[in-house]
């Protein structure tokens, strides 16, 4: 992951999960820990709140439950952490690469 990249997807994370990172991610994997531990701390205080955050962010079911099985080759922590890390760049690579159009003919909309 190049360095914009980085920066921009530790960014979303950070948003929502509150990582205290005093520096900025050197590498993907970094970044993977840190919310690895998070996650982790967040499956044994606040799970409702971790999974709720994980709907609102659009990580689907089908991913969760295979990442949460026992027997997942990863332990869950890890798991959803890197499910997590998937679905925010995907949400920054999908903004770079589609722009909206201006809405047009909006006369009479203004509040």
């Amino acid at each position: 992951m190049d360095k914009e990249l980085l920066g921009q997807t530790s960014s979303l994370i950070d948003q929502d999960f509150e990582l205290q990172a005093s520096d900025p991610f050197q590498s993907e994997e970094e970044l993977l820990q840190v919310l690895a531990d998070r996650v982790a701390y967040l499956l044994e205080t606040q799970p409702e709140y971790l999974f709720s955050m994980l709907y609102r962010l659009d990580v689907l079911e089908k991913k969760i439950k295979p990442v949460m099985d026992p027997s997942a080759p990863d332990p869950a922590n890890i798991g959803l952490a890197k499910l997590i890390l998937e679905r925010q760049k995907q949400r920054i690579l999908t903004k770079q690469n589609i722009k909206s159009q201006p809405l047009e003919d909006m006369d009479g909309w203004e509040w």
